[in-house]
């Protein structure tokens, strides 16, 4: 039964779909954008484009995403918990065997079976050791592309110009260049190096191949667009013009942060034009979100929540996001959704709940919330995983050692080193705001506030709330006995652009 019941859903599907054109949807991820580096939020940063999508939407505001970029892009796209991919330590280094397990369906796999063209613009990040864990090879017919032709980029930090970035092995064995010497290009077009992009800032370049795909598409057919851009993340690069509304900044960082931003968001401004040139808007859901919280010491920003990128602390995992889209009922646009949503919600939320494609994934951690946005529909989630990191050690069972949080209706918990060193209430520069530092005590590894009432993380409860404690350590428990090993492999020699023509690219 349970069989025939999917294949009438199926047919259904395929019928509305022949009837009805099947709706576009571009996600624009961005790169360690912090919560107070949109102007919507109060940011002296000027984000217009910004501002008028997700004034004009739904604006998320109990959004979480990772505390760093690889976790956050993997659970996006697998509707997973770090736990369940191995994923939960840090992120995916450039010389380093591994990606997102090849054996888990992704966000444009899942698309590709109800037919849509499925493309990818910007950063990978998800490992690219060997070929089969290239975008192409996890359900995107292009990878950064014009026609069948792919570019990209596919680790982390590199020069937006060059395209170069820096790499290392392992030191401990002998005869190995030195991590200066590593040095490789991370432009492809498909299987071959992009050289065209050198000297070329990489918004616009990606910006041009965007507008190509959204040309050529084949209007015939729906469209998934996913453009992780490489804005704003460090090294702080942008062509002049963008830092002239900010030259009254005294912190140089904020300055070039800040136009960074501004750019990405004129570019971001260019890709709804030409959705609405080439007469794609109307049945478009435009979402976008942050991949972690922004980084105080590249000019970021997440005032007033505490910490930033790599903590667990809310500055570091709550994100801005939104949905935009004509096709959103007018009762919902241009409010403000307060329900809890996290990163991984968006495959079945996108797939079923928007798509109408029947998952049938109980290995799935996301939530299908599309119910929830389109028509404020309480959340069904009402607890979140941010992650447990056992690394370096991996004990059977769980201990607050542990760096771990975890978010129950009201209540958050946090364990082991949850951003010692970044867990302070960093103030927009030159705004005059001194805010105080964080009482501490000494070996403290649990922490307990309620967010609802104080999402700023200043009013600690532990003591006050044992049993509280006590039934959310016994959650983390649970979930550490559910969890996968972790996978971080140390570096591969086999990785130096040296013996691939000084590119990076796989090894295996």
């Amino acid at each position: 039964m349970a069989g025939l019941r999917r294949c009438l859903m199926l047919l259904a599907i395929t019928i509305v779909a022949e009837t009805k054109q099947l709706p576009n949807i571009v996600f624009v991820l961005a790169d360690d954008l912090g919560y107070n580096d949109v102007s919507y939020h109060g940011s002296e940063i000027q984000t217009p484009n910004l501002d008028k999508l997700a004034l004009g939407g739904v604006r998320l505001e109990n959004y979480y995403v990772q505390q760093v970029c690889s976790p956050t892009r993997s659970q996006l796209l697998s509707g997973r918990y770090q736990i369940h991919t191995g994923l939960q330590h840090s992120y995916i280094g450039v010389a380093q065997p591994n990606c997102l397990p090849t054996d888990i369906p992704t966000l444009p796999q899942r698309l590709k079976e109800v037919g849509y063209a499925t493309h990818i613009v910007g950063k990978w990040h998800l490992g690219f050791y060997k070929k089969a864990c290239l975008p192409q090879n996890r359900g995107f017919d292009s990878f950064f592309v014009v026609c069948v032709l792919q570019t990209g980029y596919l680790s982390g930090s590199e020069d937006y110009y060059t395209h170069f970035r820096g790499g290392y092995g392992l030191h401990d064995e002998p005869g190995l260049q030195d991590r200066s010497h590593w040095l490789g290009y991370d432009f492809w077009d498909n299987d071959t190096p992009f050289w065209p992009a050198i000297s070329n800032y990489s918004v616009f370049v990606f910006n041009d191949r965007v507008e190509q795909i959204i040309e050529q598409h084949d209007k015939q057919k729906p469209m998934f667009l996913y453009i992780p851009f490489q804005s704003v993340h460090s090294p702080l690069q942008v062509p002049t013009k963008y830092q002239a509304p900010y030259q009254y900044m005294k912190n140089h960082n904020r300055k070039v942060y800040a136009g960074m931003t501004s750019c990405m968001d004129e570019a971001i401004g260019k890709i709804v034009t030409k959705l609405q040139t080439e007469g794609l808007w109307n049945n478009t859901v435009f979402v976008f979100s942050t991949d972690n919280g922004g980084q105080i010491l590249e000019g970021g920003n997440n005032w007033p929540l505490r910490g930033w990128k790599t903590s667990y602390w809310e500055g570091g995992l709550r994100g801005v996001g939104f949905v935009h889209s004509e096709l959103l009922p007018t009762s919902v646009r241009g409010t403000i959704n307060k329900q809890l949503i996290h990163v991984s919600d968006w495959l079945p939320t996108l797939v079923e709940g928007l798509v109408g494609h029947p998952l049938n994934d109980t290995r799935l951690d996301g939530f299908d919330l599309w119910s929830t946005i389109n028509s404020f529909d309480p959340s069904p989630r009402k607890e979140l995983l941010h992650n447990i990191d056992p690394w370096p050690h991996q004990p059977e069972d769980f201990n607050t050692n542990m760096t771990a949080a975890i978010r129950v209706g009201d209540w958050k918990l946090l364990t082991g080193t949850p951003g010692a060193n970044n867990g302070q209430w960093i103030a927009p520069p030159n705004s005059g705001i001194i805010p105080h530092y964080p009482l501490t005590i000494p070996g403290q590894k649990v922490w307990l506030f309620n967010i609802t009432a104080d999402p700023r993380e200043e009013l600690e409860l532990s003591a006050k709330y044992p049993e509280v404690v006590s039934e959310l350590l016994s959650k983390l428990e649970a979930y550490y006995k559910d969890s996968v090993p972790v996978r971080y492999p140390k570096d591969d020699n086999r990785a130096n652009p040296a013996l691939r023509n000084g590119t990076w690219g796989p090894w295996e």
